[in-house]
């Protein structure tokens, strides 16, 4: 008996699945219906047609990848270059075919902080880096009519070591991750200017910075206020509660942060300073916060994260403190005669009046005489060595000319050192760590990303798809990659959408569920394998063990975002876990299997994309890379080659032309457009030569 099996492509989709429950052939539950392939669009096709001959091999799920940003080019497609019919081709192609469609955002964009390539954020590097988002949600609901768009993360550069995922007591050294060997005493941590986003200094934690040694009270005391402190709430004649370590001016005042006085030694007459390194500056930070959430009247714990003070924040306040300080000292020293010499020129101005009326009425011949009649006088002013062949009005000329120069110096030179003081001041004031202000506008980006695709979902009539940003676990080298990183990516971002949904008038409770449906993960297998360069390798252990160990981690990180519900998309990749070399799933070291069985567990229902790479240079070509990813989760894969037989009804992956590599025997079967009519077969079915 011989069943025909029933197909439009030349590959069928539904060869090799058994017809049990779980519809599967393999212990993961996924065959080939569910697993697809990522087409980059100007690299592995060109335009629709292109994407027509990739679904033609089979496949039943693809993902439009863009590498292009902004202003698109032949190899570096944007979804601007494609206009209203190709939207609707392709729409119609997948519709025929049968195919679920994602989309991928440009690769170019690396996380919606608005960094550029010098490390420093724009408002304007945002707002392109949205608006590409934007248009791959727009290209999404025309053309895949819903579903993932994906979008690299990758907010902000940060040394590994410092995050505190990578710091574990039971892990060599105390670090369970770090991306070098001496990173931990020698990374390197931004802090820039929230006003502007430019970086103001890469702070190094192996560096030391001289500090003065604060004025603190030695024990507790109270005083009575003799003037206002608006900053410290004080009003005069207030009873002020001083304790041990607040600091205080050295009349025992209490005083704020910016108005502290350094110690005073008597017996060397100098103040006290000494060198700090970052240990000095984690504590002040710690000091610091705790103040503050004293002045709030909270726990320490329960400081908000944009209210704590970060360690590298207290690093540049000290430097820019000192720079404050050596500005307003220059700008005493170039004051201090300022007063003197504005009472000196009037007293002179006074004096030349009086001489130009005295040598306006004596004769020529008899002026000469005033210099020695007057020389005490002028003297009293601070005029010397009076030339007796001058007139007084001439001398006084001249020295009020020197007293304008004096006064210009001192009025230039002081103001601008207070200028540079207040600079300083105001820079301290708006400092603040990469971290703090990236994830500020992270989490803005991602929650405007999620509102246009929750708009667009709504307009286009897709709530039985909606539009989801799904976004992707990148390179190690920057945040977001991390699995607990991109938790708290998407965290943040779903709690800002959830406000300005509660703004356009959901309840709390909707807006919450709207945010979680709209904004969710791309787990990237490949990109997590990555991390196994920057495991830190415990020397008592084999390399088998390290390696499991590795892998228990990798899989307990998925499972729980599977958990909670936060993966959207996923992304079946391979390497060797040094770089995203894109092998083919099963050629590395990457458990992607396993990982897939956590998802499927969990009631994971979303694509699940192979993308293309090694396998579109080393081997025969990209959709091998998909075969061969069949093959991996136990379905057999065949190109047009008759009917299936009930006797045999599964076939081996023996029997497909990708395995004669190697082998001295021809193919058995081709796929694609090059495979044979099999309208008419010999009744023995052997293949045609």
């Amino acid at each position: 008996m011989v069943v025909f099996s029933q197909y439009v492509t030349p590959m069928d989709r539904d060869y090799g699945r058994s017809h049990t429950d779980d519809n599967s052939t393999n212990d993961v539950g996924v065959g080939i219906k569910e697993i697809g392939q990522g087409i980059p669009m100007g690299i592995a096709a060109a335009n629709v047609q292109g994407v027509a001959a990739k679904l033609r091999s089979g496949v039943s799920a693809v993902e439009i990848q863009f590498p292009g940003v902004v202003r698109g080019a032949r190899q570096a497609q944007t979804p601007g270059m494609y206009g209203k019919e190709q939207r609707q081709a392709l729409r119609e192609l997948a519709e025929i075919s049968e195919v679920n469609m994602t989309t991928h955002a440009g690769f170019g964009i690396m996380g919606l902080a608005g960094m550029d390539q010098q490390g420093n954020f724009s408002k304007e590097q945002r707002k392109v880096a949205v608006d590409e988002i934007k248009r791959a949600i727009d290209f999404a609901a025309d053309a895949a009519k819903g579903g993932s768009v994906v979008v690299h993360t990758g907010e902000f550069q940060r040394p590994i070591s410092e995050e505190w995922w990578a710091q574990d007591a039971k892990a060599p050294e105390g670090y369970r991750f770090k991306q070098y060997e001496e990173e931990p005493e020698r990374a390197v941590i931004r802090v820039v200017d929230n006003r502007t986003g430019q970086v103001v200094q890469q702070v190094r934690k192996n560096m030391e910075v001289a500090r003065p040694i604060w004025n603190i009270a030695q024990s507790d005391y109270t005083y009575v206020a003799e003037f206002d402190d608006p900053e410290l709430g004080i009003r005069r004649g207030d009873r002020v509660q001083v304790r041990r370590g607040d600091y205080v001016n050295y009349e025992g005042w209490k005083v704020s942060l910016k108005e502290r006085v350094p110690e005073f030694d008597p017996d060397t007459g100098r103040f006290r300073v000494r060198r700090e390194g970052w240990d000095d500056f984690v504590t002040e930070a710690e000091r610091q916060n705790k103040a503050r959430a004293i002045e709030l009247g909270i726990s320490v714990d329960e400081l908000p994260p944009e209210e704590r003070v970060l360690p590298e924040e207290a690093f540049l306040r000290a430097t820019l403190q000192i720079n404050e300080g050596h500005s307003k000292g220059w700008a005493l020293e170039y004051s201090r005669y300022f007063d003197r010499y504005k009472k000196e020129l009037e007293k002179l101005k006074n004096a030349r009046e009086f001489y130009h009326k005295l040598e306006a009425e004596m004769p020529e011949e008899e002026r000469w005489k005033l210099t020695k009649q007057v020389g005490s006088t002028l003297r009293e002013l601070g005029l010397a060595d009076i030339p007796e062949y001058e007139m007084p009005t001439q001398i006084i000329d001249r020295q009020i000319r020197r007293l304008r120069r004096e006064l210009e110096h001192s009025r230039q030179a002081s103001t601008s050192q207070e200028q540079q003081a207040l600079d300083s001041q105001t820079t301290q004031m708006h400092i603040e760590s990469a971290r703090k202000y990236a994830l500020k506008e992270s989490f803005k980006s991602y929650a405007e990303a999620g509102m246009h695709a929750w708009e667009t979902t709504r307009h286009k009539h897709l709530e039985k798809r909606p539009v989801v940003v799904t976004m992707e676990n990148i390179f190690p080298e920057s945040y977001g990659s991390h699995p607990r990183e991109l938790k708290h990516l998407i965290t943040g971002a779903r709690s800002q959408m959830a406000q300005r949904l509660v703004k356009r008038g959901l309840n709390p409770d909707e807006a919450k569920k709207t945010a979680e449906r709209h904004i969710k993960a791309t787990i990237d297998t490949g990109h997590l394998n990555l991390w196994r360069k920057y495991w830190n390798d415990d020397p008592k252990k084999s390399v088998d063990q390290n390696d499991a160990e590795f892998k228990r981690w990798m899989l307990s990180e998925v499972e729980d975002m599977a958990k909670k519900g936060m993966v959207g998309n996923v992304h079946l990749v391979d390497n060797m876990g040094y770089q995203d070399e894109h092998l083919t799933p099963g050629d590395g070291t990457t458990p992607v299997k396993e990982i897939v069985r956590i998802l499927k567990k969990h009631g994971y229902k979303g694509a699940l994309t192979v993308e293309p790479g090694a396998a579109a240079t080393t081997d025969v070509s990209d959709f091998h890379g998909v075969m061969k990813t069949w093959n991996l989760f136990g379905s057999p894969v065949y190109s047009a080659h008759g009917p299936v037989r009930i006797d045999r009804p599964k076939g081996t992956w023996s029997d497909i032309q990708y395995s004669y590599f190697g082998q001295t025997r021809a193919p058995y079967y081709i796929f694609g457009a090059y495979a044979p009519s099999q309208d008419w077969t010999l009744w023995s079915q052997v293949p045609f030569e």
